[in-house]
Formats: C-alpha cells, sequence, structure tokens
C-alpha cells in the first residue's frame, strides 16, 4: 500500500472533516458547527460536529470517525472476508437546509484495512432536491464527472450507475433524489496506484462544500411557502425511510457497536408521513416525482 499508514489516512480525513466544517459556516453566515467527541468502547472513536438552525442549514451533521478491533461475525459474514482485526475511517455528511427549494445532500468518503492485508476504499455524493431543478442536476453531475474523468475514463459511467442502483427506494419504485456518484471496495491495479486511489477519495471530500456552497448560495433565497413546506417534510419521511431501511453505511455502524447518535445524525430535524398522498397532475411536486428515475442522463440539459 505504498507505505500509505491507515494512520496518515485517517489525518487526511480529519482535515477535510474541519475544512468542510469551515465552508458551510462560511456560507450559511449564522450557524456553527458543535464538536462531540467520542469514544468506542472496541477501540477508536471519532468527532461528529453537527450545526443547528443556521441562517440555511436546518440541521447539518459532518463525522468524522477512526474505530478498530475485532471485525464482528456479522460484518464477516455479510462481506464474506476472514476472520481478522479491522480499522475503518471515514468522513461521513448529510446536510438538510431550511427552504425547500435546497436540497438536501449527503457524502461519505471510507476507507477499511484488515490485519491480514485486505483494504478498499469506498464512498460517494449523491443530492436528493425536493424540487427537480434540471440545471441543478447538470451542474452536480458534470461537476462529478470533471472529478471523476480526471482519474479513469470509466468512473463516472460506473459511478454513476452504482448511485443510481444503490440510491433506490425498491418499495417506492424511485430514487432518493438524482443521484450522483457511489463506488466501494476499490483497490489499486495497474491503472490506478494506492495514492491514486486515495487523491482521488481525497477530491470527492473537497469537491462537496464547492457543489453545496453553490446550492446554498443560488437557491436559498427562492421563495417558499406553507405547501412547499409540507412538500419538504415528505420529501423528508422518503429520506428517512431509506436510511433506515436501505442504508449499509447505517447498518454497518450498528452492527459494529458505532455511535447511534453519530449514525442517526442523517436524520432530518423534521419529517412527515401523509397516507396515500399523490400531488395534483401537472404539479411541481407531480414532475418531481415523475424525474425520479434510474439511469436518467442528466448531463443533458433538456433531459
Amino acid at each position: 500500500m505504498e507505505n500509505v499508514s491507515k494512520e496518515h489516512i485517517a489525518e487526511k480525513f480529519r482535515v477535510i472533516q474541519a475544512h468542510i466544517c469551515s465552508e458551510l459556516e462560511a456560507e450559511d453566515g449564522k450557524g456553527r458547527f458543535e464538536s462531540d467527541h467520542w469514544e468506542r468502547k472496541q477501540g477508536g472513536g471519532g468527532t461528529t460536529r453537527v450545526l443547528n438552525k443556521g441562517r440555511i442549514i436546518a440541521k447539518g451533521g459532518v463525522a468524522f470517525s477512526a474505530v478498530h478491533g475485532p471485525t464482528p461475525d456479522k460484518i464477516l459474514r455479510k462481506l464474506k472476508l476472514e476472520q481478522a482485526d479491522f480499522f475503518a475511517t471515514g468522513v461521513s455528511i448529510v446536510i438538510h437546509p431550511i427552504s425547500p427549494m435546497v436540497p438536501i445532500i449527503h457524502m461519505n468518503i471510507r476507507y477499511f484495512e484488515m490485519s491480514n492485508g485486505t483494504y478498499w476504499f469506498g464512498g460517494g455524493i449523491d443530492l436528493t432536491p425536493h424540487y427537480l431543478d434540471i440545471p441543478d442536476a447538470h451542474y452536480f453531475h458534470q461537476e462529478l464527472k470533471n472529478l471523476c474523468d480526471s482519474y479513469h475514463p470509466e468512473f463516472y459511467p460506473r459511478f454513476k450507475k452504482w448511485a443510481d442502483d444503490y440510491f433506490y427506494l425498491p418499495h417506492r419504485e424511485e430514487t432518493r433524489g438524482i443521484g450522483g456518484i457511489f463506488f466501494d471496495r476499490l483497490v489499486a491495479d495497474e491503472e490506478l496506484s494506492f495514492s491514486q486511489l486515495l487523491s482521488f477519495v481525497e477530491g470527492v471530500g473537497y469537491l462537496f462544500p464547492k457543489l453545496y456552497r453553490h446550492f446554498m448560495a443560488k437557491n436559498a433565497k427562492l421563495p417558499y411557502g406553507e405547501p412547499e413546506l409540507q412538500w419538504q417534510a415528505l420529501r423528508r419521511g422518503r429520506y428517512v425511510e431509506f436510511n433506515l431501511v436501505w442504508d449499509a453505511g447505517t447498518k454497518f455502524g450498528l452492527d459494529t457497536n458505532g455511535r447511534t447518535e453519530s449514525i442517526l445524525m442523517s436524520m432530518p430535524p423534521v419529517a412527515h408521513w401523509e397516507y396515500n398522498h399523490t400531488p395534483a397532475p401537472g404539479s411541481r411536486e407531480a414532475l418531481t416525482l415523475e424525474g425520479l428515475k434510474k439511469n436518467r442522463n442528466w448531463l443533458k440539459t433538456d433531459s
């Protein structure tokens, strides 16, 4: 692994956490992240930083962790691994805005290593607009493609499809949002070295605040009223459904006896469920639902 230690990777991730918090505070202009340091009984710990009731951000969590110890049997069986100690470090982020015109965003970067030499990188970014905006979707995916293309021409199409498949609610037959990129179990090969993969993962982390500051600045002042807030609460409910029922990161954290408060920081401050809610035909809400389809080409501005 080119003599890059797990401690070095963890420190890089810790710096990324601090950078993202600083950038989001600057754009919000009011809210400040409060730090909650925690330790894991079985080994390691982390820092969860949370911003509540900002000018633009209703609730934002930026969590760093570096945990280690014996790999739980449930994880060994699920990932088909042999018994060995593990080390996992990463940064995980979910931002819920005040305005329904600003999208929810999620980002995660992570590194996993075992004492038997097994390792991999994982991560991704996805965007969940309450109201579908085609130019916003195009900008988001183009920026992700630009980053991916700088490392490998197959990264964007491969990771975009992975995100389409992963961020999907089968019980609703709809995507969580407009997707993004998602990747897991990436290892070095003849095309990309370990250091290049680490650089790519860092690039994902540093791209995050650029993307979200763009949406904060562009959309936070758009007008909205009570109907839009009600729709936002329903869409937040969909977000909760995905994170609690389908999200692998949530399950991994709970299965490894992670800190529950940090694992569930992705939950919105308020969410609603309404029985059999159906938006009016032709409404912005109906058009948003119609647009949340897998394998859509967001790089076409007229898509």
